[in-house]
């Protein structure tokens, strides 16, 4: 029996890499780079499969290119905004992401960013090593408290939920939510939330701001200059979900000029590039897209994309198709 042939963009834990070649004709990116625009053309025309993740933009320069070999894009990752979902649709292309398995840890990181924003983690860090630490005193470094103070979750699927209970729960913290659908009475009792009417109505309330919501088009600078405006002065911006999301020009201009207390960043518009002026704000913590980077969840993902596949080439409807 012929093995589907398949195409992995960039490389994976070596245990799923393992898994992925007892089933399929794989080909591997053995640089591990960011394939180009034709690179990528040329992998949906030779291949049944290709499996992209963030760093791969499959528009429909990609796609619209003749008839693809590819019927599957088994993306490796939640969010799929970086492929062109109606493109994908009208050469009869299925897409399938990995829910579920990466929600906890990017939890963590989430507030391992707000801890060290508030807490000036990363200004510290930068002068101990520097040699510029000159001992403790009681004015150094002064950040801000996390327990017990207001955070506001902007998109509250799975990610979202998980953050809410550690921030409730471990942190005793007041979680103020606004989602598009309207939120079950079991989630929001779970997680300790309130559910409110809309983001200007979140935003005054909060000492911190966490941004769950998917990115794309829809989701475009959200957060903007205006409603960077209606956060407090005292406030820290989190982002662990879609560098688009945020408009980092007015961010960088509310961290200049001190109309926010700080940002904490683990994905940015455009990464790896990163705005010059972001990256000189002292006040903003910049991770480099951290969220899911546990052992075990990078391996979580990888066996989820290779189920997905199997339930694909097999005949049976992927557990994670998106389209």
């Amino acid at each position: 029996m012929i093995k589907p042939k398949v195409v992995v963009t960039r490389r994976w834990p070596e245990a799923v890499e393992a898994a992925l070649v007892e089933d399929f004709d794989v080909t591997f990116n053995q640089q591990d780079r960011a394939l180009t625009s034709d690179e990528l053309k040329d992998a949906v025309r030779s291949a049944d499969a290709v499996l992209p993740t963030v760093t791969d933009r499959i528009d429909a320069r990609v796609l619209d290119n003749g008839k693809p070999r590819t019927r599957i894009l088994a993306n490796y990752g939640v969010g799929y905004s970086h492929i062109d979902i109606d493109s994908a649709k009208s050469h009869g292309i299925a897409v399938t992401n990995t829910p579920d398995v990466l929600s906890e840890c990017t939890a963590d990181l989430t507030l391992t960013l707000m801890l060290m924003a508030a807490r000036r983690a990363s200004e510290g860090e930068r002068e101990v090593r520097n040699g510029d630490w000159s001992g403790w005193r009681p004015t150094h470094l002064l950040g801000s408290k996390v327990s017990n103070k207001t955070l506001g979750i902007i998109g509250f699927g799975r990610i979202g939920q998980e953050v809410a209970k550690r921030a409730h729960h471990g942190f005793g913290m007041r979680v103020l939510v606004y989602n598009r659908s309207p939120i079950a009475a079991d989630v929001l009792a779970r997680t300790g939330a309130e559910p409110v009417a809309s983001i200007d109505e979140l935003l005054p309330q909060a000492d911190f701001v966490s941004l769950h919501c998917p990115g794309g088009a829809a989701n475009k600078h959200l957060i903007n200059c205006r409603r960077l405006d209606l956060m407090k002065q005292s406030a820290f911006l989190i982002n662990t979900a879609r560098g688009e999301v945020v408009d980092e020009r007015a961010l960088v201009h509310a961290l200049t000029f001190e109309t926010i207390a700080g940002a904490g960043l683990d994905v940015f518009n455009g990464e790896p590039d990163i705005l010059p002026e972001l990256r000189g704000c002292e006040n903003a913590v910049l991770l480099p897209h951290l969220g899911s980077a546990t052992r075990e969840t990078r391996e979580a993902m990888g066996y989820r994309v290779v189920q997905n596949l199997k339930d694909f080439f097999e005949g049976r409807p992927p557990r994670d198709l998106v389209a």
